[in-house]
């Protein structure tokens, strides 16, 4: 069995990124695949990372750095996801993030390119979060050939210019992610999940005065009327607030596997042609009043919408109640009036935006219009 070795991956990396750069050849970087839907449709050729890499799930497990007790791990991002998250479950510990997994093959690096995290995002304590709270540090090839290192591998690490978060929900465009420095944290004593029949307006209502009490809630999820409600922590904890918020008991393999189902898209409601909205916004914020099915996660904040409404409506509906919106799946993204995947960004954000490519890919060929058509 040949180990894997990062610095002979990153020399192999950092030549084929220079060569398209000097030829000025587009790359579409790939981790797994699992996430090729996200973000505007890929570009150029596809440069399969995990092949490049020629290692294989247990070479790549060997060289991971991983203590327990210091609940940091430190991973090549080419590591299929299903397997650190095995890593982590036979240890007692996860990713708190709980990031989507859309398939068998995706990738660590993938994962935090995409920036996506599951129903745990919004949820009680302040050890939970997205997933950009949970990168500590990571190495990356730019479209110069540079191999480069950012943040680092403990959790009071303040060294340097932290860019490792930008990486973050980045889709490849400032270069291929090759290591990543993640906070991992235990797994919950307790969980148990509740569901009450309830209308839309009473569902926010109730999600949001929990956020504001003393309540495990790790995640809520309203859909056609019923509000899914999963308690998380010490065994005394959830069930006080068991008994206290009332509801139908799941059994725990049923609640397990329904969760696990709303995490990966795999629901009923996220099945079929119809667009998928995704809104981010705050809370508090009211029903949203456009036609088509929803889906309503996170408290409040993150809503889905299956609509074939106009873009415009639905970003203008978005930004009405201080939020945004991203058409997630499209059935047809080689269509030209298909939108933009992200709300267009204000000026002085996409010249930020623009900077940042500009030193990381001058030549403009990592995942080009990926992010954005500006970039």
């Amino acid at each position: 069995m040949a180990d894997f070795h990062l610095p002979h991956y990153e020399a192999v990396l950092a030549e084929r990124l220079s060569a398209a750069t000097t030829n000025h050849e587009p790359l579409c970087l790939r981790g797994g695949g699992t996430k090729d839907f996200y973000g505007n449709a890929p570009r150029g050729t596809v440069l399969d990372l995990p092949a490049l890499a020629g290692a294989t799930p247990v070479e790549l497990l060997a060289a991971v750095e991983y203590e327990p007790s210091e609940l940091v791990v430190t991973v090549p991002a080419v590591l299929p996801l299903a397997a650190l998250e095995a890593l982590l479950v036979a240890q007692g510990q996860m990713l708190a993030f709980e990031p989507p997994r859309f398939g068998a093959g995706g990738t660590v690096g993938g994962c935090v390119a995409a920036g996506l995290a599951g129903p745990r995002r919004r949820s009680a304590g302040p050890m939970h979060g997205g997933l950009r709270d949970f990168v500590l540090g990571a190495r990356l090839v730019d479209g110069r050939g540079r191999a480069l290192a950012f943040g680092g591998r403990v959790m009071k690490n303040v060294a340097g210019y932290d860019l490792s978060r930008v990486l973050a929900g980045s889709l490849g465009v400032l270069g291929a992610i090759t290591e990543v420095s993640l906070k991992v944290l235990p797994v919950p004593f307790a969980e148990t999940t509740l569901v009450q029949e309830c209308t839309e307006e009473a569902g926010l209502a109730l999600v949001t005065g929990w956020a504001g009490q003393p309540l495990p809630v790790s995640a809520t999820a309203w859909e056609a009327g019923r509000l899914h409600v999963r308690l998380s922590g010490a065994s005394s904890a959830v069930s006080a607030a068991t008994a206290r918020l009332g509801g139908e008991r799941l059994s725990e393999p049923v609640a397990a596997s329904w969760w696990s189902a709303l995490r990966d898209q795999q629901l009923p409601y996220f099945s079929g042609n119809t667009p998928l909205w995704r809104l981010a916004l705050p809370p508090a914020a009211p029903p949203l009043g456009l036609d088509g099915p929803q889906f309503i996660e996170w408290s409040g904040a993150q809503r889905w919408l299956k609509t074939a409404l106009p873009a415009s409506v639905v970003r203008e509906r978005a930004t009405a109640l201080g939020g945004h919106a991203t058409a997630f799946r499209v059935h047809d993204r080689s269509d030209a009036s298909t939108p933009d995947a992200f709300t267009p960004l204000a000026p002085a954000l996409l010249a930020i935006h623009r900077r940042l490519k500009a030193e990381f890919d001058p030549a403009g060929v990592l995942n080009p219009g990926r992010l954005s058509s500006e970039l």
